[in-house]
């Protein structure tokens, strides 16, 4: 483990320094979010920029770092120049229980207490830098961050904020915000227009409340507060989406932010451009699969083309008893192959592991229960898959894109109702479930369920024959076939990535404007 001021592997001069010893390259400081959607997405950009030549290094508690130490030691055996770099937390001076950041996510009673932690590593990490060449050009950080403004500025470098969720749900929430669409509203599922865009969008203030708005607690507040000033300072927004999915949306956001908008997406492809293709989309990720890869991949091979649907909810949300009871219910009854991530199982009660044992012996050699943690990215790209059942994470979201697959939206809480939207109303491949209301973070505990018979019609929709579905499996392949060329030479991402490599590159054009 690298201690703090060491970093996990160090540079040699090669490209990264001219004859006298000064840096030529672009050197970009991430400063991730722990949390799967945004830190999976945000090294693979690094890995990225550092395939064309930047160099990158990824700073961050060691929680953080043994994480994605699997991801990028692979990519620092190949040669490519990223550095992981560990900052021990200040669990006492931040109140954080110790050791509270090992786990999956931060409890939600301690996020608070973490953030804290997280602002207090600014100074280590700027004398870090400060002492190691090369020294940086740009600050990549996580929105939620927003305490990096002042590393920047110290460290006299741009700063660019990353997003791991697509333009139209940024522009979206921004509007809502910029034209005061919730002022009068008092009832959380009253709906609203999204004002400013050309199309008609209908949201309730429960399914685009706006970043850590509408928590009772005044703190979260200014700290809601705190983000927006941040978003607004930066020197330009990394986003890993593809404008050929959301031309409009993107360069919406970029004009009403007025700073340029870099689409990289789909990251993904880092891993699916690598020789090794197998074993490297099965190690994408933040935990060991919990089944052998090799053994899903030959139960794939066993099914026919487009007949398996895939099942998985994200790393967060859980869902309760009676809905694990009925989701399995209604995928048995749709007559379809699945794969069904259940996340935690062993933390159900006995009642519900019973269930899952008996569902699990009546669709024997059609059904595949992967309890824990699931190569996604794998099984996404196997041919026998033909759908995604999804609670819309934005990386879910776009996975689906890339891999040509139509997708049941699920949402569960924030901006997975607008990833839903833009799934189904803007790009047309999405059937939803009916969800309106949050089912994780709800404000007040409600017990809300999706019934076995809507699972079953939603996936046999989506799955099955007539117009409707060919035509979503249609609009799948062609979105798919256009973000995979966005990431090729030649593309718009590909593009992207090359012109942020050469803008910060010393003495680079590093202005951001639109």
């Amino acid at each position: 483990m690298a201690r703090q001021g060491q970093a996990a592997t160090s540079l040699g001069r090669g490209d990264a320094e001219d004859d006298a010893g000064g840096t030529k390259a672009a050197h970009f400081v991430f400063v991730p979010l722990r949390e799967q959607g945004h830190l999976i997405p945000a090294v693979d950009t690094a890995l990225l920029l550092a395939t064309h030549g930047a160099i990158c290094t990824i700073v961050g508690p060691p929680s953080t770092a043994a994480l994605v130490r699997r991801t990028v030691e692979p990519a620092q055996r190949s040669g490519l120049a990223v550095r992981l770099v560990e900052f021990p937390l200040d669990y006492a001076q931040s109140g954080l229980p110790e050791g509270t950041d090992d786990g999956d996510s931060i409890p939600p009673m301690h996020v608070w207490s973490y953030y804290r932690a997280m602002a207090l590593l600014c100074e280590p990490i700027e004398s870090y830098l400060r002492a190691h060449a090369p020294y940086p050009t740009c600050v990549v950080s996580d929105f939620i961050h927003p305490w990096t403004t002042e590393l920047a500025a110290n460290l006299g470098v741009p700063r660019l904020s990353f997003f791991s969720m697509c333009t139209f749900g940024l522009l979206c929430q921004h509007n809502l915000e910029r034209f005061n669409a919730w002022d009068g509203v008092k009832n959380p599922n009253e709906p609203v227009v999204v004002p400013g865009l050309e199309k008609r969008f209908v949201v309730t203030r429960a399914q685009a409340p706006g970043f850590f708005r509408g928590i009772p607690i005044p703190c979260w507040e200014e700290f809601a507060d705190y983000i927006e000033r941040a978003r607004a300072e930066a020197d330009g927004v990394i986003v890993n989406t593809v404008l050929e999915l959301e031309p409009e949306y993107v360069a919406g956001y970029a004009a009403a932010r007025k700073m340029k908008v870099w689409t990289v997406g789909p990251v993904s492809t880092y891993h699916q451009s690598r020789t090794t293709l197998a074993s490297t989309l099965a190690s994408r990720g933040l935990r060991a699969s919990a089944i052998d890869p090799d053994e899903c991949h030959q139960w794939l091979d066993s099914k026919a083309p487009g007949s398996v649907v895939y099942v998985s909810f994200g790393s967060i949300s859980q869902a309760d008893a009676k809905q694990v009871v009925e989701l399995g219910l209604g995928l048995e009854a749709s007559g379809h192959p699945f794969i069904w991530v259940v996340k935690n199982a062993d933390e159900y009660d006995e009642a519900v592991r019973g269930f899952l044992g008996e569902l699990e012996a009546r669709v024997a050699g059609r059904g595949l229960l992967i309890r824990g943690w699931a190569p996604q990215l794998l099984i996404l790209s196997h041919d026998a898959v033909g759908g995604f059942v999804t609670h819309c994470g934005w990386n879910s979201t776009l996975e689906a894109v890339v891999a040509g697959l139509p997708v049941v939206t699920w949402p569960h809480f924030t901006d997975q109702f607008l990833n839903e939207k833009l799934a189904v109303e803007v790009l047309g491949i999405g059937v939803s479930v009916g969800i309106t209301e949050p089912l994780t973070y709800q404000a007040v505990k409600k017990e809300i369920v999706v019934g076995r018979g809507v699972v079953e019609a939603a996936v046999r929709s989506v799955m099955g024959g007539g117009e409707d579905a060919e035509e979503r499996r249609r609009r799948a392949r062609a979105l798919a076939a256009e973000a995979r060329a966005a990431a090729q030479v030649g593309g718009s991402s590909h593009a992207n990535v090359l012109d942020l490599v050469k803008r910060f590159q010393p003495g680079g054009a590093r202005g951001a404007a639109v």
